[in-house]
């Protein structure tokens, strides 16, 4: 059954820890993002913890094998179960976190590779010198190399999950942000599905943070999403 996770998209650890506790017993599942990361650092990871919830940890590494392999190596002593680095650092890169990931066994975090971000579309791509290909096609050819490289999953859309869910042995993880409720605002995301249609197209675990957050009763918002989830036979 996919799990849902809420992205604390929020300023500070006291709103963060405020909303898990608005949100209530339902969701065990919680995305710390750079924004939150930066002012809170390491406590904020402690907090959530504490509460009892699951941490993915989405600093999106990027930079040498031997850096990335050190970074990884200090979340996993945090107790954080996904974490993601960019699937465009390559496959020693990508090697090195999964390595560093398996010193903790089982309970160590799983490495999620980064395709193609959710705010992105072709022109996007080809600002970034990326021609002659659509996103799908750039995400597909990522996370190829990153599963090959031994990453444990990807984040994608929900408009590639379908199709990447389809191409791997079971047991890997796809992440899906971008997931909004039929009628909700979009943002700042180009590439978005409803909870349902991402389920049933093989995503695993689905990142929602506003239409959460933002909602007048955060607990019954998240609700109404993991039942429309678990409306969903595969």
């Amino acid at each position: 059954m996919a799990e849902l996770i809420v992205a604390l998209d929020v300023s500070d650890r006291n709103e963060a820890v405020e909303k898990i506790r608005l949100i209530g017993p339902d969701v065990g599942f919680y995305k710390i993002g750079l924004e939150l990361f930066t002012a809170e650092g390491l406590d904020v990871v402690k907090a959530v913890k504490d509460l009892g919830k699951k941490v993915f940890l989405d600093l999106k590494f990027h930079d040498i094998p031997r850096t990335v392999e050190r970074a990884v190596r200090s979340v996993g002593r945090l107790g954080v179960d996904l974490t993601t680095i960019h699937s465009t650092g390559a496959s020693q890169m990508i090697k090195a976190a999964a390595e560093a990931a398996a010193e903790f066994g089982a309970n160590g975090p799983k490495i999620l590779a980064v395709t193609v971000l959710t705010s992105m579309d072709q022109a996007d791509l080809c600002d970034i010198g990326v021609k002659g290909i659509t996103p799908a096609e750039q995400v597909s050819s990522l996370a190829k190399l990153a599963i090959s490289s031994g990453a444990h999953g990807v984040v994608c859309s929900p408009n590639e999950v379908g199709i990447l869910s389809k191409s791997f042995e079971p047991g890997v993880v796809f992440v899906t942000p971008g997931v909004r409720p039929a009628g909700a605002q979009v943002g700042d995301q180009k590439r978005v599905a409803t909870p349902a249609s991402a389920v049933a197209d093989g995503a695993t675990h689905l990142v929602v943070g506003r239409p959460i957050l933002g909602a007048p009763d955060p607990a019954a918002a998240a609700r109404a999403i993991l039942d429309e989830m678990n409306s969903v036979s595969r």
